[in-house]
């Protein structure tokens, strides 16, 4: 008899990514050029002066033994600096601790605040590694069904509802991923007012809040609240604003309580995070201020750019735009997401994800991650998704 694998992990369904760039391997090159929309990557490089702190920082031997659990000193406190100014909050260094990604900092907030049996309600058109983080853990993720129609935002009203059967927690993630939807901060706020009535935690995923208009920040007025700590997670990545996702860099924002369960989590899956990035990183976040707001600047030229490609497609409707993504209807009468986004990969060389990766009901919606193109592969959607 052979030995069998986790139950849970047989449960968990495979990374949709590698999936998608499987369909691409059968495509023949005769539309042009691969374009990749799939994976939430920056398309342009760190800057040299990143590269080259990354690079002292790796031949240095004080960063090759272990490091602090909750993360190197100098970045938990560039960190919290750079949030209290934007967010306009008293955030201390003792608030932050340092992960290994973004992805890991939700599978520990997972880990610290519910257990197996446990529910946690989670937005539908979900991220599919916080879905399949919850499998993995046992947790099981309560749907808050975001409609086309209200700009995927989730309803307070129905977030205060499904709270009540029970759930430990709610995540949200704006600007959201796969939507890219951001949520008002009158919004976030009345869902934090739920969760505090609820006795539920709220874990709000920011990783691209670099990303946002001025006008839009500060995002929302937690940290502003005395209590924040006793109700509130927040996860944050390095990833995207720094343009460096290989190097594994995230942080967790929350409480006293809070924070006692994350060391233990902390200490169990990762030891330390990477400490030569973390090192460049505290030098990044104060030096390369005026860099990232180019980045900013930079990202909200190409929504702009896509935003005008969605205007020449026929049949298609674009539900919603921000950050990172688009998310795209598909025409009615047309194949259903699943097929189309193959068939886009295998006879077009143009790779997205289809909607039924983040959860049922998005069959008919389509995920491209605009980021990752310059304006001239941009303005090449039409002509790849003609006739579709």
């Amino acid at each position: 008899m052979l030995p069998r694998l986790s139950p849970r992990i047989a449960a968990t369904a495979a990374p949709p990514i590698p999936a998608a760039r499987a369909w691409a391997a059968r495509y023949a090159g005769g539309a042009g050029p691969t374009i990749d929309l799939t994976q939430a990557v920056p398309g342009y490089p760190p800057p040299p002066s990143l590269l080259e702190q990354l690079a002292r920082a790796a031949g240095s031997p004080a960063h090759a033994g272990y490091g602090p659990i909750d993360g190197e000193p100098p970045l938990r406190e560039a960190l919290a600096a750079d949030m209290a100014a934007c967010y306009g909050a008293p955030i201390g260094t003792a608030d932050i601790a340092i992960t290994s990604g973004g992805n890991l900092a939700f599978t520990m907030a997972m880990t610290v605040l519910a257990g197996t049996g446990d529910a946690v309600l989670l937005p539908a058109p979900w991220y599919f590694n916080h879905r399949m983080a919850l499998e993995m853990l046992g947790i099981r993720a309560i749907p808050l069904p975001c409609r086309a129609e209200d700009g995927f935002l989730p309803d307070p009203g129905r977030v205060a509802a499904l709270l009540a059967q029970g759930a430990r927690a709610l995540v949200l993630v704006s600007p959201n991923n796969p939507t890219g939807a951001t949520y008002p901060p009158a919004l976030i706020e009345a869902c934090a007012a739920s969760c505090r009535a609820q006795g539920a935690w709220l874990v709000l995923d920011e990783t691209y809040r670099d990303f946002l208009a001025p006008g839009q920040v500060p995002p929302h007025g937690l940290f502003q609240d005395p209590s924040w700590r006793d109700h509130f997670v927040h996860l944050y990545s390095f990833s995207k604003a720094y343009c460096v996702p290989g190097h594994r860099v995230g942080a967790i924002a929350g409480g006293s309580a809070f924070r006692a369960g994350l060391l233990k989590a902390l200490d169990t899956m990762q030891i330390c995070a990477p400490r030569p990035a973390q090192a460049a990183l505290a030098w990044a976040v104060p030096a390369l201020r005026d860099w990232r707001a180019g980045n900013q600047a930079l990202m909200a030229e190409r929504a702009a750019a896509f935003r005008r490609v969605a205007g020449q497609l026929p049949g298609w409707r674009l539900d919603a735009l921000g950050a990172y993504f688009a998310y795209l209807r598909v025409p009615e009468g047309g194949p259903d997401a699943l097929e189309l986004a193959e068939r886009m990969a295998v006879e077009r060389g143009l790779l997205g994800l289809p909607g039924p990766f983040f959860g049922l009901g998005q069959e008919r919606h389509l995920r491209l991650a605009f980021a990752n193109a310059g304006l001239e592969a941009i303005a090449a959607v039409p002509e790849r998704l003609a006739g579709f």
